[in-house]
Parts: structure tokens; C-alpha cells; sequence
């Protein structure tokens, strides 16, 4: 698309208070700052995230109203700014790019995107299909990858291995060589079976029953906490003593580290959102994305997408959709 057939407006998902519906707007297309590229999106992904800022219980993740929310999007470059050169316009891009600090989100037919935060999406999937891993997959990534330094022969314990980073996380630990185990309800046990995780039923089995039954009582080298609350204590007494690594997506709450000093283990936390928010260390999201799209195309990795569709006009569906705990996998938007 030629800037001569751009249009000079855009159709776009807006809300405008808190916990408010979202009625399309037509706004105007947005300006292409230097370093940034305008995409014409063809799908968003939809986060638990993306509810809570809309309900104004996100306080990490501020995103003043009138808004368009959204953070993942897959699509196409159309516009470049100044000084961009790892792009071209026609070039097939994801990315988590906005929707929260007051970036514009991806519910809209285009978006202004810092190029730093974008990659080529992978060749083998659709857009809905890429649309719906940037968030998952670099939070994934920089736990197990950046944080934990998952390696060949861990053991690796997945808390939520059924939700959409944590079913990530089991391919990914899967691709670096560890074994993986992951706690979920046992109407999950056959999902996650088929990621290729040992499934163990949290409901019954308490951390020494597990940790006793897969390590011999030696605990996991890597444990990653995507629940939070008294998952994370309980990742704290599963970790393998000295050289085990806890890291956890969601550390609210208060939490008692004696139990992992005593095992002489160590933490992190991640918090994905920080490059949107401050600015620091976007194009390693670039980065991440651009080896995640290379392990989509050699069959390490897959999405999981839920079947029910969703145009632009039905945002408050689609937000209702994954709030509901009937999605299958990612719920995504189809914007173009």
C-alpha cells in the first residue's frame, strides 16, 4: 500500500471509562515517528491483562482512558519512519506494541509501532495464529531463557501449564532438552500431555508429594510460577537445593523467602510489560520474537488458538470470550 492510498482515517475499538462497553470509532491515522513503522493490523490478541486495564484494576499498566486497548498484534508494514531499515513495506510483522503507559493498542486497523519491538512473523503461521504469541512467548522467554538459563536435562516445573504463557513455557523447556513437569486440573491433563509435559494434579498432590515422586526429593532445577498467590510459596519449597531457579510472571502478594534461602535456591521475577512502560530494552523483545519465529518455523513451537471468531465490532465478546474460562487457547481478534 502506497502512502498516496492510505487512508486518512482509521476504525478503531474504543473505551471510554472504566469497565465501559467498546463502540468503534473513526479516528485519525496515526503519524509515524522516526524509528517506528505504521502496520496495518490484521489481528489482535487478547490477554486476561487487557480486562483487568479495561476495569481499571491494573495499576502496573496504566492506560488512561478514552482508550484503545490490545497488545499483540500481527500484520503488515505499510509506512516507514525515519531511520527504520529491518523493515520494508510489505513486510509481515507481530509484536507486543501497546495498549498499556498510553500506547495505542491493537484493537484498530492501524498502529504507529517503535520497530524495536517487532519482528518478522513466522512464515508457517497465519496472522491469528501469530497474533496470538508475542505477550506468552517473551514472557516465556525471559524466564526460562534470560532469568533461569534452562538448559539440556533440567527438570523443569511449569505451574498453569494449560494457561497461554504456561503452555508456552512447556514447548519451550521441551525445545531447550528439559523434562517438564507442569501442575494443572486433570481436565488438562491430556493438553498437556500433548505439549509434552508430565501432568500432576495440584489438587491433590501437595509440593512434597511431587517433589518426592519426579526428583527424589532433590527438587527442580527451574520452577516457573504463572499463577501466583501460594503457587509461588509453593515454588519456593520445589526448587532444587543451591543450584535451583524460581521465577514467577506474577509476584503480587506477600511471600516469605526463608523457605528459599534454606534451599540456598535463587528468584526472579519478569515483567514483560517494562519495555512498553519505560521505554529500556525494547528490541530485545525484537529480538526474542525474531528466535521465536525461527523455533515456530522448525516445529518447536505452536500457538494454541481458540476456534470462536471475533471481528472488530465484537471487541466486547471477544473480552467476555476469555474471561469466560471456555477459550481453548488464544482468544484473537480479526481486525482487517
Amino acid at each position: 500500500m502506497s502512502l498516496s492510498t492510505l487512508p486518512a482515517t482509521m476504525q478503531a475499538a474504543l473505551v471510554r471509562e472504566t469497565n465501559g462497553p467498546f463502540s468503534i470509532a473513526e479516528l485519525p491515522l496515526p503519524d509515524v515517528p522516526a524509528g517506528h513503522v505504521l502496520v496495518s493490523i490484521a489481528a489482535s490478541g487478547v490477554n486476561p491483562l487487557d480486562a483487568k486495564i479495561r476495569a481499571g484494576t491494573a495499576a502496573h499498566a496504566k492506560h488512561p482512558l478514552p482508550a484503545i486497548l490490545g497488545m499483540d498484534l500481527a500484520g503488515v508494514v505499510v509506512q516507514l519512519g525515519v531511520g527504520v531499515t529491518r523493515f520494508q513495506p510489505g513486510d509481515e510483522v507481530y509484536g507486543l506494541v501497546g495498549g498499556v503507559g498510553g500506547l495505542q493498542g491493537t484493537l484498530a486497523r492501524y498502529a504507529a509501532v517503535d520497530a524495536d519491538l517487532l519482528a518478522h512473523k513466522p512464515k508457517t503461521l497465519s496472522m491469528r495464529e501469530s497474533a496470538a504469541l508475542p505477550l506468552v512467548s517473551i514472557t516465556a522467554w525471559e524466564g526460562l531463557v534470560d532469568r533461569a538459563r534452562t538448559d539440556a536435562g533440567h527438570q523443569v516445573l511449569v505451574h498453569g501449564g494449560a494457561g497461554g504463557v504456561g503452555s508456552i513455557a512447556i514447548q519451550m523447556a521441551r525445545a531447550l532438552g528439559a523434562e517438564v513437569f507442569t501442575t494443572v486440573k486433570p481436565a488438562q491433563f491430556d493438553r498437556v500431555r500433548a505439549l509434552g509435559a508430565t501432568p500432576i494434579d495440584y489438587t491433590v498432590s501437595t509440593p512434597a508429594d511431587y517433589v518426592l515422586e519426579h526428583t527424589a526429593d532433590e527438587g527442580f532445577d527451574v520452577v516457573y510460577d504463572t499463577v501466583g498467590g501460594a503457587t509461588l510459596d509453593a515454588s519456593f519449597v520445589s526448587v532444587r537445593r543451591y543450584t535451583g531457579h524460581v521465577v514467577s510472571a506474577l509476584g503480587w502478594g506477600t511471600h516469605a523467602l526463608a523457605p528459599l534461602s534454606f534451599r540456598g535456591a535463587t528468584y526472579s521475577g519478569v515483567f514483560t510489560l517494562m519495555p512498553m512502560l519505560s521505554g529500556m530494552g525494547r528490541a530485545h523483545h525484537g529480538d526474542i520474537l525474531a528466535r521465536v519465529a525461527e523455533w515456530v518455523d522448525a516445529g518447536r513451537l505452536h500457538p494454541l488458538v481458540d476456534d470462536q471468531r471475533f471481528t472488530l465490532d465484537c471487541a466486547s465478546q471477544a473480552h467476555a470470550r476469555m474471561a469466560s474460562g471456555r477459550a481453548v487457547g488464544k482468544v484473537v481478534v480479526d481486525v482487517a
